[in-house]
């Protein structure tokens, strides 16, 4: 159980699948493989067979809803969110693809989603629906903890997890709140600012957010942002229990590029 708001919120069915994945990753010796990839992106229908192939390598993965205003995202995925609302994708069709996905795949998923999108189908009916597709859990990046406003509440009643994130210049007491309202992992940001791939090494300030976090986190701990090749997820995978990568897939799919190999190799970069 964690606390969210001063509440003990009880980890459901979508939790106990995400937490299972993250232990056969780290049985193998491996940090869990989390690809990323927004849904309807670079349409409805090529999302499909993109999504599927992340799906065939993944240990996890991360389905991002379209949105007009997504500020924790960088010009990669900001780019693919127009692309893909201007396809049509809603937040509704969103779940209507990874009803398909769930045809051939049962990774786990977790959606990312901002706030809006959740209040404009309805905190209720969103989670009703995310259940239903078989989404296991959510990542909320706009969603302070101290502002739930019921949000993982609902989650927790339709058996889904959340996951909200800290980053570098987070301060000791918000990392404490932050990792103890988590039921699915713990997102922890690498450079402070928005996605998308960067030079150089991934670590950065991570070791030392993540000692912090450990001490208070009840979950896995995933770190993203600046993830971009097997080299850089080796890094991360020395620290973290999962990598999640996405403006790397993105970029390489708007290329007409066959993802597989990249993330044949990312995967490989996230044995320790």
């Amino acid at each position: 159980m964690t606390a969210v708001q001063g509440k003990m919120v009880k980890a459901g069915p979508g939790a106990a699948r995400l937490h299972a994945a993250f232990d056969r990753a780290k049985a193998q010796g491996r940090a869990a493989f989390i690809p990323f990839m927004t849904a309807g992106f670079p349409s409805a229908a090529d999302f499909l067979p993109l999504a599927r192939t992340l799906l065939d390598r993944a240990d996890i993965m991360e389905i991002g809803i379209p949105y007009s205003d997504p500020l924790g995202d960088g010009p990669t995925i900001q780019r693919a969110s127009e692309q893909a609302l201007a396809g049509g994708t809603s937040t509704r069709r969103t779940f209507e693809l990874i009803r398909e996905l769930r045809r051939t795949h049962d990774t786990p998923l977790v959606v990312m989603t901002y706030i809006n999108p959740i209040y404009a189908v309805g905190p209720a009916e969103f989670m009703r629906l995310a259940r239903e597709v078989g989404v296991d859990g959510l990542i909320l990046p706009d969603l302070p903890p101290d502002q739930d406003l019921e949000i993982a509440a609902l989650a927790e009643q339709h058996g889904l997890a959340v996951t909200f994130l800290i980053a570098p210049t987070s301060t000791p007491e918000r990392v404490k709140l932050v990792a103890g309202a988590c039921t699915g992992f713990l997102y922890a940001v690498s450079v402070t600012g928005v996605t998308g791939t960067r030079e150089g090494a991934a670590l950065g300030e991570v070791p030392r957010m993540l000692e912090l976090a450990r001490q208070h986190a009840q979950v896995p701990v995933a770190v993203g942002f600046g993830v971009k090749d097997a080299q850089t997820a080796a890094q991360v995978a020395q620290v973290a229990d999962g990598v999640v990568v996405g403006s790397a897939f993105i970029s390489a799919a708007q290329a007409g590029q066959d993802v597989g190999p990249l993330a044949d190799q990312i995967a490989e970069g996230c044995r320790r």
